[in-house]
């Protein structure tokens, strides 16, 4: 995977056709804003720069706001209270859309005396999309009145300025024009190496002045702070003026440019979930159903708790929420029939993680792997660190206890609060003796000690916590699939140390609390899908968890729960609407024009020796790719995409229900992979993600069609942004196939040890200057820990091979294709644009809560380090930017795996 996503995925950000950033105004006045508007109190990205100071609030002259409302640097976002102010005009605001909250939507038309429609939360019954991937915004500049009409104040001062911007491009041209037509030499590039006298010189030749140039010239000289040196620190060179302009939305614990791309594909499904059509075919006609049951918001408030109440009756009760639980239910408890019902019918792992996949040393059939669970919390350092981990679990008791006040009381028992703090408590307890119990992350990075094969007998006699019966549990589990189990099936447990603990954890617990705690994880999970209130105790916590203090809008929630759940159905709509079919053709032939560059990189390592070279390259040619989306989903006389939703049936009425409905789905279809035969052509992710994978088991790569716009890729930009965006990314997913996780496996998808030993041990020496140097990286915003250099290794072996194969396959084209055309405004050869494409494509900033989070439990760095890392391993970065050596960004020791 290229990043992990946000634990709260961010709100959108409307993309609009704005004239190009560099050539408007940076900053507006606070004297220009309208009444309604401030400037955002948010968290500042960068701990270096102040949060925008308060603006006074006033009326605002229609052209002001005209002009005003196209500022990139300005972020807006909505007062409290409404005022009288009457104006009408359009207003974007690239940096925020899309909150509820009181943050000012991508509405296009803010009008001032009354609350915008779409702001409040979980009121956003209108459609922000009215027509099929067009924001509200860009669809009201459309419409026409129905007569003729006078042109308004605000319309005249828009125009005007538009006019300036063109005025302004064409000056830029014929400035660019006679500079071409000058004999002088001066430098290409403004800002001078680190330590050198000599600036670097740009190759200037032909200026390219396409619209489509001069939009990534904008882009990229608008995310720049050309006030750092680039030798010094890259990534704030880079991205120093992306974080100055940008401001963590409210709803949001991390915002950077990926975040930015998810938030506009959003408002695209959004778009094509809410558009009727006669002619949808079953599989998008149910992903519709499903949206609509999810944004039928008075009847989720109108039956409030029921669901819930049904569901804890369902799986044994809750006794924290029950006045006759050891009277009525204990006697007949059996925890093997309540961890088998949890993992079958809702799709829940507590206290065992068993699961089926493909088998790690036969990538041809399936097989039963058990595992240490999940938490309630996001890593085991909650449980047990102090600071702001202590904080969060506080909020986290707290949290617990509100939910289960509320189910007493909806059930009409006393609120014995002294009970109740006490009962959850003792959960508490328990999960945190089951946390202590499991493996940290460290310890987890090597698959083939975590690999244990075993059959169930075994299973039962090495493993037997207090009298745990793993035939009950596991046929219990297979049974609601019609598979039956005998004592000599195989498993695979990964987690050995953890199972020996279990019956040490469980012997100092009652019953009662593990019901408890059994039933509380699955309540948490549902607690975002019944009404307002219990919304509100979980916002609570999240405030303390992630640093956010408004819940995004409930639509963004509705999308991400039907794209997540039905994956191709919402591919195909969203395909339909917005992928262009050559771009697999492309990315296609710049994935074989970068395998070709691993394997000519395998020549310049003398750790490994000829054998194991031979045995890398024949991996690497026979890495298979998925690009943009399967083609099934597009085909109306394939009923495969109908049949993969065949059995589900939703009700516009009962939206709790329906997750029910889809939960025992994506059990039974996992579970039923136990004796099917494992699918090569099968999707690991679907089309509509933001992101890039490598399955080890497959040894496939996969692209979404969700990537492939830019800043990463696009047809109509350079090739040294290309290759520095999307060509990175497949350096990035190939190299994974070589990591300290992925040369594990062969070519088949096989565990086994291809390695010689000179090889193996030589591997293991290069990935230690790896953890040294990434373990060195001390961040500052999440509470000064250093980053994990073990947990974090497969991912920077995969970010430093990525760029610098990218790289190779960038140069070996040029020299076919010859140079490219300057970009205007940007005196950067064609190398320097690739490092700042690689560099920008990472810009991004967390909140301290978040950040605390992920430097714990994210497998990959932090983003400034990414960049930072991989480039100050790259021979060829300071070549390209003349640093001196041990610069910043050129330090006398580089490592290099790839």
């Amino acid at each position: 995977m290229l990043l992990s996503p946000p634990p709260t995925s961010p709100p959108p950000l409307a993309v609009v056709s704005l004239p190009p950033p560099s050539l408007l105004p940076l900053s507006l006045p606070p004297s220009l804003l309208p009444p309604c508007l401030s400037l955002s109190p948010s968290v500042p990205l960068s701990p270096s720069l102040p949060p925008p100071p308060p603006s006074p609030r006033r009326c605002l002259s229609p052209p002001s706001l005209s002009a005003a409302s196209l500022i990139p640097r300005a972020v807006l976002v909505w007062a409290a209270s409404p005022t009288t102010c009457s104006t009408d005009s359009f207003l974007y605001t690239p940096a925020l859309s899309g909150r509820s909250g009181g943050v000012c939507e991508i509405l296009g038309r803010c009008e001032w005396g009354r609350t915008p429609r779409g702001l409040l939360p979980s009121t956003d019954k209108e459609p922000a999309v009215t027509t099929m991937g067009k924001s509200e915004s860009q669809m009201d500049i459309m419409e026409k009145s129905s007569g003729r009409r006078r042109w308004t104040v605000a319309e005249i001062g828009l125009s005007v300025l538009l006019l300036l911007v063109s005025c302004a491009l064409t000056g830029l041209v014929v400035l660019y024009t006679s500079v071409l037509r000058e004999p002088s030499h001066r430098p290409g590039v403004l800002q001078r190496s680190a330590g050198t006298d000599q600036p670097f010189r740009s190759h200037l030749g032909h200026v390219c002045t396409t619209a489509d140039c001069v939009t990534s010239a904008a882009r990229l000289l608008q995310n720049m702070d050309r006030s750092v040196q680039p030798c010094e620190n890259f990534y704030q060179y880079a991205c120093g003026g992306w974080l100055e302009r940008h401001v963590i939305p409210e709803t949001s614990s991390r915002h950077s440019v990926f975040d930015i791309l998810r938030d506009k594909l959003e408002i695209v499904l959004k778009g094509v979930l809410e558009t009727e059509s006669g002619e949808d075919r079953e599989a998008v006609r149910k992903a519709k159903v499903l949206y609509s049951s999810c944004m039928n918001e008075s009847l989720i408030e109108q039956r409030d708790s029921q669901p819930l109440l049904k569901l804890i009756h369902s799986i044994g009760d809750w006794p924290v929420a029950s006045d006759d639980w050891n009277l009525t239910s204990e006697e007949s408890w059996s925890l093997e029939d309540t961890l088998a019902k949890l993992t079958a019918r809702f799709h829940k792992k507590v206290l065992l993680d068993m699961f089926v996949w493909t088998d790690d040393q036969d990538s041809q059939r399936h097989i039963i792997y058990i595992d240490q669970p999940g938490l309630g919390m996001p890593s085991r350092d909650y449980y047990f660190n102090d600071g702001n981990f202590k904080k969060v679990r506080e909020a986290y008791l707290h949290f617990m206890v509100s939910i289960a006040k509320m189910t007493r009381e909806d059930r009409n028992l006393t609120l014995d609060d002294e009970r109740v703090w006490e009962e959850m408590t003792r959960v508490l307890e328990l999960e945190t003796d089951i946390a202590n119990a499991t493996t940290p992350v460290e310890e987890r990075q090597d698959v083939t000690v975590l690999y244990n094969k075993m059959t169930v007998a075994e299973l039962q006699s090495s493993f037997s916590f207090n009298g745990f019966n793993w035939t009950r549990f596991i046929q219990g589990v297979l049974s609601s699939v019609s598979i039956e189990v005998q004592q000599d099936e195989e498993v695979v447990v990964y987690s050995s140390p953890y199972l020996e603990k279990m019956n040490d954890v469980l012997s100092r617990h009652s019953v009662r609390t593990v019901q408890n705690y059994l039933t509380w994880q699955l309540v948490i999970d549902r607690v975002n899908s019944l009404s307002r209130r219990f919304k509100e105790a979980r916002a609570c916590y999240k405030k303390t968890l992630y640093g956010t203090t408004v819940e995004d809008a409930w639509w963004r929630e509705c999308v991400r729960y039907v794209q997540n759940s039905m994956e191709n159905a919402v591919g195909a709509l969203y395909v339909r609407e917005t992928f262009a079919g050559e771009s697999k053709r492309m990315v296609s032939d710049l994935i074989r024009k970068i395998q070709e560059a691993y394997v000519e990189t395998l020549e310049e390592l003398s750790w490994m020796d000829t054998p194991s070279k031979d045995r890398a390259r024949e991996k690497a040619m026979a890495i298979k790719e998925h690009i943009g989306y399967p083609d099934h989903i597009l085909q109306e006389n394939n009923l495969k995409l109908d049949q993969e939703y065949s059995h589900l049936n939703f009700s516009e009425e009962l939206y709790f229900e329906n997750i029910l409905e889809n939960l025992k789905s994506e059990a039974h279809k996992s579970l039923k992979k136990l004796r099917e035969p494992v699918d090569p052509d099968l999707w690991i992710i679907g089309a509509t993600v933001v992101n890039a994978f490598y399955s080890p088991n497959r040894n496939q790569i996969v692209f979404p069609a969700g990537i492939l716009q830019p800043p990463f890729f696009s047809k109509h930009q350079h090739q040294a942004l290309n290759f520095g965006g999307i060509g990175m990314v497949i350096g990035h997913e190939i190299t994974h196939g070589f990591d300290d996780n992925g040369r594990n496996y062969d070519k088949d998808g096989n565990m086994l040890n291809w390695w010689s030993n000179f090889s193996a041990e030589h591997f293991k020496e290069q990935s230690q200057c790896m953890v040294q140097q990434y373990g060195n990286f001390n961040w500052k915003l999440a509470g000064g820990q250093n980053v994990s250099g073990i947990s974090t290794l497969g991912e920077n072996i995969a970010d430093n091979g990525g760029v610098r194969q990218a790289y190779k396959a960038y140069l070996k084209w040029m020299e076919k294709e010859g140079e490219e055309p300057s970009l205007p405004g940007l005196d950067l050869d064609h190398r320097q644009l690739f490092f700042l494409n690689f560099a920008q494509v990472w810009c991004g900033a967390y909140r301290p809560e978040y950040a605390s989070q992920s430097i714990k439990t994210d497998s990959h760095s932090p983003l400034e380090y990414r960049v930072l890392g991989s480039l100050q391993n790259f021979e060829a970065f300071s070549e390209a930017f003349q640093c001196r050596k041990g610069s910043p960004m050129n330090p006398e020791l580089k490592c290099r795996v790839w």
